[in-house]
Parts: C-alpha cells; sequence; structure tokens
C-alpha cells in the first residue's frame, strides 16, 4: 500500500528478581573480548545515572533531514566488523568512508529484544526482554511511565501509554513503516504476511529461522506496543515485508519520513557460519550482500538525494562484551542491562546522509538511547524514555559534517 509522506514541520517488582530470572532464562555467561574504548565502560553501574558529558545543542543540520532510514544487523562488535580483515568490507570500508563511521557506539543490553525496544521507546531491559521474549506475554506492572519515561515491572508487550517514535510520527502528520524481510513467508509459522507477532501470551514460534523463513519476531520492535498492536488495520499498512521498500523508495511521496530495516536472521548476521538453508553463508558475509543490495537502492533514491539520514548499526555486541557509554542507566526492572554488566558492548555505526561529509570519522559516545534522541531531534519531537536523560548527546555537528 502506497503512503503519503506528509510535509515535515520544522524539523515490582525488583530489580533483582528480574535479573535473576533473566540469567535462569538465558544463561549469565562470563565475558568476551569487551573493548574499553574511550567513552565506554564494562564495570558495573548503579541504578542511578551517572553524569555524561554536558549536551550539545541540537544542531540546525537536524532539522533539514526529512527521510530517516535505520538499518539494524546482529550481534557482531565492533572490531569484528570494523577491523582489519573484516569479512563486510562493504559496510567497514565502501559505506564507512563514503559517510560517518562512528567508532564508539554501544548496544544497550542483551539479549536482542531489549536493544530493538529501546531504539523506538527509550525503554530499558527487563527479564523478559533481555530473554528475548520466548512467550509474548503482556506487561505486569506499572501502566504509565514515571519522572524518566519508564514502566516498572516486567512483560514483552508494554501498555498502550507507553510511546514510541512511531506515536510521535503519527502525532506530527508524518509517515512511517517497518520493514520486515521474509514476514508472512511461512504463515503457519508466522500468523500474517503483515503485523505478525504470536497470540498475546503464546509461544513465539520465530526464535530460530527454518529454510524458507528467517523473519523473527523479537526483531520487529513495533510488535511490542499495545499503541501499535491493537489496530490491526493501523499495524497492518505499518509494519510490513521488506519487499514494500523498492515500490516505496520511488518517489519522495511514498517515502515514510522514518523506515526502520531488518533483515531476516540470515541477512543481519545472526546465523553464521552457515544459514538456516545449509548452504548460504552467514554472518558478517551475509551481511555484506545484504547491504551490498539494498543501500544502493536507499541512497539513490529521491527522498535520500533530497534530505535523508542512514544509519547502519548492530543491537549488541558479543554477549561477553557488556561494556556500556553515556551513562547508561540501569534502569526499574533489571540489575544489569547486559545481564553481567551494564551494557550491550560497543559496536559501531555508519551513518550516509548528503548532510554527512565522506570520510568522517566521530569518536563522541553514542548508544541506542542517543540514536532515539537523534531520530527525534531531527522530527522536531520530545524525548522519550532514557533518550531524555540529562546530558545525553544526540547527533550534532560531529556527524553532521556537510551543508549541501
Amino acid at each position: 500500500m502506497a503512503i503519503m509522506r506528509i510535509s515535515k514541520l520544522n524539523w515490582l517488582t525488583s530489580g533483582f528478581l528480574a535479573a535473576f530470572l533473566a540469567c535462569l532464562l538465558t544463561g549469565c555467561g562470563g565475558a568476551s573480548d569487551a573493548t574499553n574504548a574511550t567513552g565506554g565502560s564494562s564495570a558495573a553501574v548503579s541504578p542511578a545515572p551517572a553524569s555524561p558529558p554536558a549536551q550539545a545543542p541540537v544542531t540546525p543540520t537536524a532539522s533539514r533531514i526529512g527521510h530517516v532510514f535505520v538499518i539494524v544487523l546482529e550481534n557482531k562488535g565492533y572490531t569484528q566488523t570494523f577491523g582489519s580483515g573484516s569479512q563486510a568490507p562493504y559496510l567497514a570500508n565502501t559505506l564507512a568512508s563514503q559517510g560517518a563511521l562512528l567508532t564508539q557506539y554501544y548496544g544497550t543490553g542483551h539479549n536482542s529484544n531489549d536493544n530493538y525496544l529501546t531504539m523506538i521507546s527509550g525503554q530499558a531491559p527487563n527479564a523478559q526482554t533481555q530473554a528475548d521474549c520466548q512467550y509474548y506475554t503482556d506487561w505486569l506492572g506499572t501502566m504509565s511511565p514515571d519522572a524518566n519515561g519508564q514502566v516498572t515491572g516486567t512483560g514483552c508487550v508494554y501498555p498502550a501509554a507507553i510511546g514510541t517514535i512511531a506515536s510521535q510520527l503519527d502525532a506530527k502528520g508524518l509517515a512511517w513503516r517497518g520493514y520486515m524481510e521474509d514476514m508472512g513467508n511461512d504463515l503457519t509459522r508466522d500468523g500474517r504476511p503483515t503485523c505478525s507477532h504470536p497470540a498475546l501470551n503464546g509461544k513465539d514460534g520465530t526464535q530460530s529461522a527454518t529454510a524458507t523463513d528467517g523473519y523473527a519476531t523479537r526483531h520487529n520492535p513495533f510488535m511490542y506496543f499495545h499503541s501499535v498492536i491493537d489496530n490491526q488495520s493501523y499495524c497492518d499498512s505499518h509494519v510490513v515485508r521488506l519487499d514494500s521498500l523498492a515500490t516505496d523508495l520511488n518517489s519522495v511521496a511514498t517515502t515514510p519520513a522514518f523506515s526502520f530495516i531488518v533483515p531476516n536472521l540470515c541477512n543481519d548476521g545472526h546465523d553464521e557460519p552457515t544459514c538456516a538453508d545449509g548452504k548460504s553463508a552467514g554472518g558478517l558475509p551475509a551481511v555484506n550482500r545484504f547491504l551490498q543490495a539494498w543501500v544502493p537502492q536507499i541512497i539513490n533514491s529521491p527522498a535520500f538525494q533530497s534530505d535523508g539520514l542512514l544509519i547502519i548499526t548492530f543491537d549488541e555486541a558479543d554477549t561477553n562484551d557488556t561494556s556500556a557509554c553515556c551513562g547508561e542507566p540501569t534502569g526499574p526492572n533489571s540489575v544489569a542491562p547486559g545481564l553481567t554488566g551494564p551494557g550491550g558492548g560497543r559496536v559501531g555505526a555508519v551513518v550516509l546522509s548528503p548532510f554527512v561529509k565522506p570520510g568522517t570519522i566521530s569518536n563522541t559516545p553514542y548508544n541506542h538511547y542517543a540514536l532515539l534522541k537523534s531520530i527525534e531531534d531531527v522530527f522536531g519531537v520530545s524525548h522519550l524514555g532514557y533518550a531524555g536523560m540529562s546530558g545525553l548527546q544526540g547527533f550534532g555537528s560531529d556527524v553532521y559534517t556537510a551543508a549541501p
């Protein structure tokens, strides 16, 4: 379904119990090659947020951006992706040289699901999201956000009162879409071709890929908010198959203001060394193939060429890297967002835009909360959850280095 882009306006629980449950569900492993880079930390943090550097003012460039694209990949640390001999040279070399490389970008937790939810809502992890929501449980706890924008409790599907970037864009009259690869390939597995999620409180049958279907509900963050899933027609028109992106990119009018793009379990690098079909190489080689197929379509589209911003990053590093940055708080529902440490590890990110000078390198610490803040700054909306934490920096003049 084509969508019209409306012109952008000037742009209870105990934390210890939560952590204990997460350990039971996922296993609390030991530690791998965490990178103690500038701005990062691998030490445990207290429940109270640390004081990050003084917040920089929003750069005027952000308000000139009209279309934001985010591609989320899986489970690779910075050195593995961007180090010498990377198996994703298109990302590490070609794309990084065409835009900005964010060397100090961090995941916010382990395992996957909590990172995705943070990116669109600013909510901190809880025991079930850290365990990748094996069961699609409804929220049990407070139903309205506290002064930090957080709800206290546990569960997978957040109350309708919890805002997301989607609800913020709706309020501004701006279009958004989530594009999910393989969603609906196997309807007996996925349930629906669009807005696909398990029955409430039911088991998630998409935790592993099959030979023909690599869709994973846990990597589709929009499915974890009642504000999205409770209106079926609304959800069906906004959370769609990846195939729809190629058509939507044909014109500025049909390109959403915000596009959240998730590859399948092969192409996001999750499954390795081979994918579920038993033939295709997984891991970073699969990431390389996916980006080579889709990034040119995005950056050559009329919307991107006009005022686009593309961010490519990973949800988390290896679970043994629990480093964090940016004064990341633990939140009310977990002692340790990284299960055994404060964060999701150093993953890096690449940013492409007409507003980014090729070859830019930023060593400023960022994480998924900062990503959400940066997107909100683009669209001129308030900051949700911990994206509104005092002192947290969004992308600034270190990233927006060109003025077309």
